[in-house]
């Protein structure tokens, strides 16, 4: 069996730029690549990149240069021959990650195929039939709505100061039983002064974790969070391959490790990150914040079969396309996606739904409000600030009810 072409499938996800962005929808950004890898014996392979779609489909073509006639089932020397034949332009980033990424999903997907196995089944079998999900919420009527849903864990994420008094009005809302998570994301980061003030505060609110409280290049800052703040940390969903994640595990900076299935590097590459995070008990939760469909099955089959996963981020109710572009759709009951049994990964596109979104933009402009930013300060789209008005804004107003 010999690879012969690898095409791609580039998509707009979400409202078009001019028209009013809906909650989630990257203010009109955002894109997903899918890629299909072919073979002479007419066995195609799905896979997913993410990190900077547009600019990774390039990447993507000039890779399938050194792939065609090659044999698909040999992934982890095709895997480092690609790995290799990128060292030339510097460190692996997240669009060199995700090129890597959906080439190599595919490559799973195929052999899976060839076998007429799931490719958990490939990994050495199941610890889990299904896969704990869990949703994003901005305000305590969406909590609720997760809820209804049979969710169990609500994440409320922040560009810009962490509103405290609605993370606690979300933990009032779902309840002692329910997990509650954190995401205190840029732009604009905080500094390690004032992530440490809200970590404290969040300290009374029980969380699962609080996440990316620092910017990601600063992992001494990270350090003095970790050393500060008596809340579960996690981190890791804009690095690639084991090297990226490497420091985040072995000095112990946080309890989670959060890998993008779209761009750390490939299944086999997830399945080492969360070796790596075993061996000092960390646990894996993958980002899905920005994903596709096709890479959420992937996240799946690598949780099955992985001792420490802890569950998946789903964005389910993202776009009312998500669940056309690719057959079947993943569903969750409870609060949970079950684990397809299906060979290879279990999903196919559905490509003339796809091609009804042509890319358009793939970049996300500074925010449209003040929201992000220190008051008077969004035109100068910095990449992290110092909070001001701090009595009031790092800390819960009702500390000391």
């Amino acid at each position: 069996m010999k690879i012969t072409d690898i095409k791609t499938y580039l998509m707009q996800v979400g409202p078009r730029p001019g028209v009013p962005a809906k909650d989630g929808s990257f203010r009109g950004s955002r894109n997903w690549l899918f890629l299909k890898v072919e073979t002479d014996e007419g066995v195609t392979g799905i896979g997913e990149c993410s990190g900077w779609p547009r600019v990774i489909e390039r990447a993507v073509e000039d890779l399938a240069t050194i792939l065609k006639g090659e044999d698909p089932r040999d992934i982890d020397r095709l895997w480092q021959r690609m790995y290799v034949a990128t060292m030339g332009h510097g460190m692996t980033g997240t669009v060199g990650g995700g090129a890597l990424t959906g080439i190599e999903m595919a490559l799973w997907d195929i052999k899976g195929k060839v076998l007429g196995q799931p490719v958990w089944n490939l990994l050495g079998g199941k610890f889990r039939d299904t896969i704990p999900c869990y949703g994003h919420a901005k305000s305590t009527k969406r909590a609720r709505e997760l809820m209804d849903r049979g969710y169990s864990a609500v994440k409320v994420g922040f560009t810009g100061a962490v509103d405290l008094d609605l993370v606690a009005a979300i933990r009032d809302e779902i309840g002692p039983d329910a997990d509650l998570m954190v995401d205190a994301h840029g732009p604009s980061w905080m500094t390690a002064a004032d992530a440490i003030l809200v970590g404290r505060e969040l300290e009374q609110l029980d969380l699962l974790f609080y996440e990316d409280p620092v910017a990601p290049e600063n992992l001494d800052a990270l350090q003095r969070v970790r050393d500060a703040v008596n809340v579960p940390l996690a981190a890791g969903e804009r690095v690639s391959t084991i090297y990226g994640i490497r420091p985040y595990i072995e000095r112990d900076l946080v309890d989670v490790i959060q890998p993008d299935t779209g761009r750390a590097g490939g299944i086999t590459q997830m399945r080492k990150m969360a070796a790596m995070a075993e061996s000092h008990y960390i646990t894996l939760a993958p980002h899905s914040g920005s994903l596709g469909p096709v890479a959420e099955f992937a996240a799946l089959h690598v949780m099955a079969t992985v001792p420490n996963a802890l569950m998946l981020e789903r964005v389910e109710f993202d776009w009312e396309g998500r669940a056309e572009v690719v057959s079947p759709a993943l569903s969750s009951t409870n609060g949970a996606l079950r684990v397809p049994d299906a060979p290879g990964l279990g999903v196919e596109l559905v490509e003339e739904e796809i091609a009804k979104y042509p890319s358009q933009r793939n970049v996300t402009d500074m925010p449209e409000t003040d929201g992000a930013y220190e008051p008077g300060t969004v035109g100068e789209c910095v990449y992290f600030q110092s909070r001001l008005r701090r009595g009031t804004r790092l800390r819960l107003k009702r500390t000391g009810d």
